[in-house]
């Protein structure tokens, strides 16, 4: 019996310290909820190699444990172009992201490119980036992610399970 390859999905922001790895963790959690955690590969990933083998920043970690998610294991890492390959979506946090995601994006590859609140039209279309900001900052990134959680959990289910010949 052949069982039918994960979707893998990487999520990008800027340094791989706030954003991206709270959205990594946060859908996780909602995956592993929806029954659909052994089916969706994540990771996520920073434009810059700023703080590569870092952990998220503390006041990213603090607020996701605050609602129940956890980051602690998670360590910033680069974009590679090998990432092109290796993922069947990636997700910006912004417009900025994917303007340089579109120009690294290998000619041929297959993997897709969206924003994160792509789901979320009416909710804006970018996270912000709360690194310079206070804890209030990143309560309300983690509420944007948050937010989109859902959206991207059927989309996952109705498009890119059934891609990958799965029913959810």
């Amino acid at each position: 019996m052949n069982t039918p390859e994960k979707l893998k999905v990487l999520i990008v922001c800027t340094g791989n310290i706030c954003r991206s790895p709270t959205a990594e963790a946060l859908l996780r959690h909602h995956l592993i909820s929806a029954g659909l955690g052994d089916r969706v590969l994540l990771d996520s990933a920073g434009m810059a190699g700023y703080h590569i083998g870092q952990p998220p920043s503390s006041e990213a970690v603090i607020c996701a444990a605050e609602r129940g998610y956890d980051l602690s294991a998670l360590r910033a890492r680069q974009i590679t172009h090998r990432d092109f390959d290796d993922f069947d979506l990636i997700l910006a946090m912004d417009h900025g992201h994917l303007r340089q995601l579109e120009r690294q994006r290998p000619e041929g590859s297959a993997c897709g490119l969206a924003l994160y609140l792509d789901v979320m039209p009416d909710a804006g279309d970018e996270v912000a980036d709360p690194y310079y900001g206070t804890l209030a900052d990143y309560e309300i990134m983690l509420d944007v992610i948050e937010s989109a959680a859902p959206p991207w959990i059927e989309a996952f289910k109705r498009d890119y399970l059934a891609a990958h010949g799965t029913k959810p």
